[in-house]
């Protein structure tokens, strides 16, 4: 996972919550030189066994050469970059802010933007995956922003994860994640009708999706969602909600390029219809809504089934 010019850089991490633990452990655990800071404090304190040093307050992290960003929104990001008691607040700045909070491109503009200001350059940088698929090492990252920013930060990206991708200057990797989750609903979407499908024609559905698993059309995503679809285990990986958020991104993002998305916009009124039917755990609930409109009750079948992920 290291290399051995971890500790080139001094790197300041903000955010502890389940996606920021797991990667700011990945990095410390890599050998990096590195400092956490979250609002709770309690909550970053484990991640000194492995290394990290955990600061109590937001300026200690001025010095570090790199500064990663993982909160809950982007007023959250300007509160601890710019705040009254901000990263910024006592004169000191890093030389490079990293962000992979979930954020609009207005808001990403807007701190790339202070940050010149300041001289410090800004990398965006949103990641595809969760918590047990950075434990994994299987997160992916895609990155935008000055090219000698990435150069220098890539190393560390590649530490918590097994791809990143360069997609250009500005906002550009918020429009590929969008892109990305867009493509999130319409495959889940498209998962589910088959499956329902093959269950209806008699078909189990853990043997139905370990053949497509095993085909060209199988992937990292249908095989990690296999077992939520066989055991009806909808513990929460990402919520409806936040798809309909990112599916109405998506759609806004076609209409300001002029590019018809009609499969998308099915996908998102199907989407709506799942929360307007109180479904509120995982998005693969999706399966339920289906099988709803089938005139079929799905039950649990208790399969032993890997995530593809260990």
């Amino acid at each position: 996972m290291a290399t051995a010019n971890m500790k080139q850089h001094k790197l300041g991490w903000i955010g502890i919550g389940r996606m920021g633990y797991a990667m700011a452990q990945r990095l410390a655990q890599g050998g990096c030189d590195i400092a956490v800071w979250n609002r709770t404090k309690s909550k970053a304190e484990p991640l000194a066994q492995y290394g990290a040093k955990v600061v109590d307050t937001l300026p200690d992290l001025a010095a570090c050469d790199i500064v990663f960003t993982m909160v809950s929104t982007g007023k959250d990001v300007k509160e601890v970059l710019f705040g009254a008691n901000g990263v910024m607040s006592k004169g000191k700045k890093p030389k490079i802010v990293v962000d992979s909070t979930s954020i609009s491109l207005e808001e990403s503009a807007e701190i790339r933007e202070k940050l010149a200001k300041e001289g410090v350059k800004f990398l965006a940088a949103p990641v595809s995956g969760n918590a047990k698929v950075i434990k994994a090492g299987k997160l992916t990252v895609v990155a935008s922003g000055p090219k000698d920013a990435f150069d220098a930060v890539a190393p560390y990206l590649e530490a918590i994860g097994q791809g990143v991708s360069y997609v250009g200057e500005g906002e550009l990797s918020r429009i590929a994640k969008i892109c990305h989750n867009v493509m999130l609903g319409v495959v889940i979407q498209n998962l589910c009708e088959i499956t329902v499908l093959a269950e209806k024609a008699g078909m189990q559905r853990h043997a139905f999706l370990d053949f497509l698993n095993k085909s060209v059309m199988g992937s990292m995503f249908t095989r990690y969602k296999t077992p939520a679809l066989s055991n009806l285990d909808f513990h929460v990986t990402f919520t409806p909600e936040l798809l309909r958020k990112d599916i109405d991104l998506g759609l806004s993002a076609g209409k300001t390029y002029g590019v018809p998305m009609p499969t998308t916009a099915i996908t998102r009124d199907l989407v709506q219809t799942m929360i307007g039917h109180g479904y509120d755990q995982d998005f693969s609930q999706l399966l339920l809504l289906q099988a709803k409109a089938s005139g079929i009750e799905l039950k649990s079948e208790n399969q032993t089934i890997s995530d593809g992920l260990s």
